[in-house]
Formats: structure tokens, sequence, C-alpha cells
């Protein structure tokens, strides 16, 4: 079995009940619920649209993180909203995304966060891996 986390991933489901209720597994970490809405599921946990929404808003957040850090920047809170837009007809995937940070540091300024916005794509997986037709806008604000 291959440990490097960074080379190989592994996840499993299960099916808890007669809908779509699962629960989610990767090794060593605790499971989590997925299901849908009503009438297909009972919403007792997570849609996967909503995890992936989860995954990209900590993917880019991690990638942010990292590059004010090696920056020397101090972050006092840091916080990401995602809003995804879904397609009307199906399969009802997202027709654009939309990610919204706050931070809080006191020496970072408009023009630095830009700089590192921009850079995000290339040590992001979850963002570099987007179909270039979703739109995905990355805006933030900045408090001392």
């Amino acid at each position: 079995m291959n440990t490097d986390k960074s080379k190989t991933l592994t996840a499993s489901i299960k099916l808890l009940n007669e809908k779509l209720h699962f629960e989610g597994n990767v090794e060593g970490n605790t499971p989590i619920s997925i299901d849908y809405t009503p009438p297909l599921g009972d919403n007792l946990g997570y849609t996967s649209l909503e995890l992936f929404l989860l995954s990209l808003s900590s993917c880019a957040g991690s990638a942010i993180l990292v590059l004010l850090r090696k920056m020397n920047k101090q972050i006092d809170q840091f916080e990401i909203a995602s809003i995804g837009n879904r397609k009307e007809n199906h399969p009802t995937g997202f027709s654009s995304i939309t990610l919204h940070v706050n931070i809080k540091a006191k020496d970072l300024n408009k023009n630095e966060m830009e700089k590192v916005i921009e850079m995000i794509e290339s040590i992001c997986p979850v963002l570099s891996m987007l179909d270039k037709n979703i739109s995905t806008t990355i805006n933030f604000s900045i408090d001392e």
C-alpha cells in the first residue's frame, strides 16, 4: 500500500439506507455523511456539490495561506465563503463559482493579495482541474 498521500489517494463510500445516504471514508480521517435532497435522499449529509465547494475552498485557502506565510505575513483571521451557481439543465453542475476571501492581516495590502490570487491556480490542484467552461472568480477583502 502506498502511504505517500501526494501520489495516491483512496476513498470509499458505503450505502447506509434504501435511498442515497452514504458514509464516506478516507483512511485515518473521521467518516462523513453524504446524502441527496428529497425525494431521492433524506438530507442526512453533505451533497456532492457541497463537498466540492468545500474542497475547492480549502484547497484555494491552503494555497493562499502558504503563499502569504512565505511572504512572512501575519494572518489573524481567514475565511472563504463560496457560492456555486448551478446549471438549469442536467447535469446540473456548476456554471460559475465565486470564492469570497475575507482576511485579517495588519501588514497585507491589496497589490500583494492580488499577486497571491494570480498564483494560486498553479498550486491548488482542485482549482486547476476545474472545467474551463466554469467561470471561477476569487475576490477578497482585507481587514487590518
